[in-house]
């Protein structure tokens, strides 16, 4: 399929993404949206709802996959004008597209099973004493059109048919996405592809559209718009946090699904630090370089007992990290926001510099760091657990394992901790689990929180500020929850019920029958 690209008058305004390479824009340009384009989508997408909510498992399983196939078509027109608007290097770019089509292909899978609509049944019991019970019937439905914001650091995966996209589509909600400015271009193609797979499946044109602006303005117009039911928003914590006080002060208020900050601790126990200290800080390097380290589940926070295996570790670490070659990250603004965050550690008192990446040689490369603080100086100083998105983490020294709780209880709440640990470590890990689970969504062990599976178990979110709902996961299949409601019907006629509450069970789904599962 060939790449579409908006056309438009003369006139229209237009978006330009910037080569970060270059610091060059990028041609051709896409048309800018306007407040009557929200109106315009968010009508259609009302009007598709309906249609769309009730099409058949099958229909929405199968329009998901072509979703899939219609991105893959695209082929290199879509990887390089990825790369070109983010710096990214090929191979992570056909990584990240195969991953968003494997996102689109497993929720097909979760909308085929029909687990999600978590259809019960309680019969009817006229004979029960001392008074009759009546039939109750129950399953999820969509909860109606969802506005989706693209990520900047995923442009394919959390962006226009990334997760948020895909599982609210699963779940039979039309989507409204806010293209990312960083690249405007990839979201016009693969919002092509979406239109194209739309087509194909003969479904409404209001099941998608998409928004491109420059700068902040439209993205409050589209959530408080009266149509939109639910948002789903991967950034920072100031525009997540302001979507959600948008949200909150509608007439009917939505629910803001907001993935927005975490520094994501890596805690280094004794015997682990004994036996391979060294080995632990080369495999820190290597996570906290890749990709720039612009992932929200980068290490930015490392806690180690102090002695002479967390030594090794800096020593492996330091070895990583000196002279590594500097990347090109995504945007300038990202660029420039790194350069900040670096320079208040490295000017603060209180921190030492324990090793810095090589020189850049192009406009927006990172210069990775590490830096420690002793824990006196951590506890004291609030802002030395801010976020710093690019290869940049502290490390705080503590005396024993004991304090690795004191330092949780100071800590926000966060996407993930990682453990490295040996068996000598466990009994210390057994008191502190319970903390752990206090404060992050997905606890790991001797590995670290960049690579995030996309499965059944997946849990990507937390505490706040990880999220805004930490009940809810942007990652996996139960991300489909966000985005349904559950409906009872009392004493409903056959003819009426859903396929899915219906004696005999047409669909073939697991239901929960009088309290037990039943596949009848």
């Amino acid at each position: 399929m060939a790449p579409f690209f908006m056309g438009a008058p003369s006139m229209t305004a237009f978006i330009h993404a910037i080569d970060p390479k270059i610091g060059k824009p990028i041609d051709p340009g896409i048309a800018l949206s306007d407040e009557d384009d929200v109106d315009r989508l968010c009508a259609a997408a009302a009007a598709a709802f309906r249609l769309y909510r009730n099409t058949s498992l099958e229909s929405r399983a199968v329009f998901l996959e072509t979703i899939a196939a219609e991105i893959m078509e695209t082929g290199d027109a879509l990887i390089e004008r990825v790369m070109a608007e983010t710096g990214l290097l090929r191979t992570r770019v056909e990584g990240e597209r195969a991953r968003t089509c494997g996102q689109l292909r497993l929720f097909a899978r979760v909308v085929r099973d029909g687990g999600f609509l978590d259809a019960r049944i309680d019969p009817a019991q006229p004979d029960r004493q001392p008074l009759p019970r009546v039939d109750l019937r129950l399953r999820n439905i969509g909860t109606g059109p969802v506005a989706v914001f693209g990520a900047s650091n995923f442009p394919l995966a959390f962006s226009v048919a990334g997760g948020d996209t895909a599982s609210a589509l699963a779940a039979g909600c039309p989507v409204i996405v806010k293209a990312h400015p960083a690249h405007p271009g990839t979201s016009e193609i693969v919002a092509a592809a979406i239109r194209a797979a739309i087509t194909r499946c003969d479904l409404p044109e209001g099941v998608f559209g998409i928004l491109f602006e420059k700068r902040t303005g439209l993205g409050a117009a589209l959530v408080t718009d009266p149509r939109i039911k639910a948002v789903a928003f991967t950034g920072s914590r100031q525009g997540g946090l302001a979507l959600v006080q948008a949200a909150a002060a509608r007439p009917e208020p939505v629910p803001v699904y907001a993935e927005m900050s975490s520094i994501n601790p890596v805690l280094l126990f004794p015997a682990a630090l004994a036996g391979r200290g060294a080995a632990i800080g080369r495999s820190f390097a290597t996570s906290l370089q890749t990709g720039a380290g612009q992932f929200c589940t980068n290490p930015g926070l490392v806690l180690g007992v102090d002695g002479p295996g967390l030594d090794e570790f800096i020593a492996g670490a330091v070895a990583g990290i000196e002279g590594a070659t500097p990347q090109t990250m995504l945007t300038p603004g990202i660029h420039a926001a790194y350069d900040r965050g670096v320079g208040r550690f490295a000017s603060h008192a209180g921190v030492r510099t324990l090793a810095r990446g090589g020189e850049p040689s192009g406009p927006h490369e990172a210069q990775a760091a590490l830096f420690e603080t002793d824990l006196a100086g951590f506890l004291a100083d609030g802002h030395l657990q801010d976020e710093v998105f690019g290869p940049s983490s502290l490390l705080v020294r503590v005396p024993d394992a004991g304090a690795f709780s004191d330092v949780l209880a100071h800590l926000e709440g966060q996407l993930t901790i990682a453990l490295h640990i040996d068996e000598p470590d466990h009994a210390a890990v057994t008191t502190l689990l319970p903390v752990l689970e206090e404060k992050a969504g997905r606890i790991l062990v001797n590995g670290f929180g960049t690579g995030v599976e996309v499965a059944d178990a997946m849990v990507h979110g937390g505490p706040f500020p990880a999220t805004s709902d930490s009940r809810t996961t942007s990652v996996g299949t139960l991300a489909i929850r966000r985005f349904l409601r559950p409906v009872c019907y009392q004493d409903l006629p056959q003819t009426l019920l859903a396929p899915a509450l219906r004696d005999g069970n047409p669909l073939g789904i697991s239901r929960m029958i009088d309290g037990k599962i039943a596949k009848h």
